[in-house]
């Protein structure tokens, strides 16, 4: 595809409903090749019309991501996408519907878009493009028409999601999931983050902390000098396996094509950390514990049996209604159920 095939935002823009009508939104990144993650594709899909936006030739994106503030957008598994949308638009479309959350809340067990088109279109999709990066130009043809296909689908998709939820009475528990599933996404950009605590080291204890935090901090300024993924560098695994080795003394074992310049640095970066003093370790994050007493486990045994018992009648994972964990917070004495669940949730549990 030549770039004269690529939509303008502006002409794109003036040719969109004036009012507030449906569009479906698809967006492709490179997260799996580049340090900082970037929007490479946008996708939009209105009518029976496709369009592909290019983001890396220059032209502003304003336009288009002012319209959609006021548009109804469908997307289908879009936690990241409006991760993406936060950073480089400072915005998620305030009408932003899922059909991921929609086919959950249908009791579909596969609810992958490709897996959803088969489903309701007898139409398989090809996945070849799923992981290609598309931060390179050109895109190659495969990896267009894969782009096309994403929001091709969405619409009539869509459509027949939300029949199906109306006429189930679930709508409303779809609109409030929707609302629920953006809301945490703004909340968790919106959040001091402490990246280094990766998942694992919860495990460890301040004096592996202090090594962990150095490791991912190098780790982390490697990528972004080489312009990589961290995880090209060295994985989460390794570096939890690298901070208990240090801690119990022993020599790590270093992958044995890591380059001479590289290992000097990590070596400076372990030096360092063997000199931070332990008023200065970090510390183990505060968890609320709780007494683990009968009474709680038969409460506990109780919630999740009615928790149960409600999504078989109604042909849906339990999990979708409260997760164990959620349901252990119901369950604590002086836990408020709406502060924790869903309106509908809570009429279906009654609570």
């Amino acid at each position: 595809m030549s770039s004269d095939q690529y939509t303008q935002v502006k002409p794109l823009v003036k040719s969109l409903p004036s009012a507030p009508g449906s569009v479906g939104l698809d967006l492709e990144a490179d997260s799996l090749y580049r340090h900082s993650e970037r929007i490479c594709l946008v996708q939009v899909c209105y009518g029976d019309e496709v369009e592909l936006i290019d983001p890396l030739d220059g032209q502003s994106l304003e336009p288009l991501v002012e319209w959609l503030k006021s548009a109804k957008i469908w997307m289908h598994g879009a936690d990241y996408d409006m991760s993406l949308m936060l950073r480089e638009w400072q915005m998620v479309p305030p009408l932003l519907y899922d059909t991921q959350i929609a086919a959950q809340l249908l009791g579909h067990e596969r609810f992958g878009y490709a897996s959803l088109v088969e489903q309701y279109f007898d139409v398989e999709l090809s996945k070849s493009s799923q992981k290609a990066d598309w931060g390179k130009r050109p895109l190659s043809p495969t990896m267009l028409e894969y782009a096309r296909n994403d929001v091709r689908y969405l619409l009539p998709l869509a459509d027949a999601v939300e029949t199906k939820l109306r006429g189930l009475g679930r709508y409303e528990w779809f609109l409030e999931s929707c609302q629920a599933a953006q809301d945490r996404v703004v909340a968790r950009e919106s959040q001091e983050k402490e990246s280094w605590r990766i998942g694992g080291s919860g495990s460890l204890k301040p004096d592996g902390l202090r090594f962990l935090k150095s490791l991912w901090e190098w780790r982390d300024q490697e990528a972004a000098a080489w312009n990589r993924p961290s995880f090209m560098v060295a994985t989460n695994k390794q570096l939890i396996a690298w901070a208990l080795d240090l801690v119990e003394g022993k020599r790590i074992e270093f992958p044995p094509k890591l380059r001479r310049d590289r290992l000097q640095r990590l070596e400076r970066a372990i030096e360092f950390s063997r000199e931070i003093p332990e008023v200065k370790w970090p510390s183990r994050p505060k968890r609320e514990r709780r007494r683990n007493d009968g009474a709680f486990e038969a409460r506990l045994k109780e919630g999740l049996e009615k928790r149960n018992r409600v999504g078989e009648e109604l042909g849906i994972d339990p999990s979708i209604i409260a997760s164990r964990a959620v349901m252990e917070q119901v369950v604590a004495i002086g836990a408020e159920p709406r502060d924790i669940l869903l309106n509908w949730q809570c009429e279906l549990l009654q609570i």
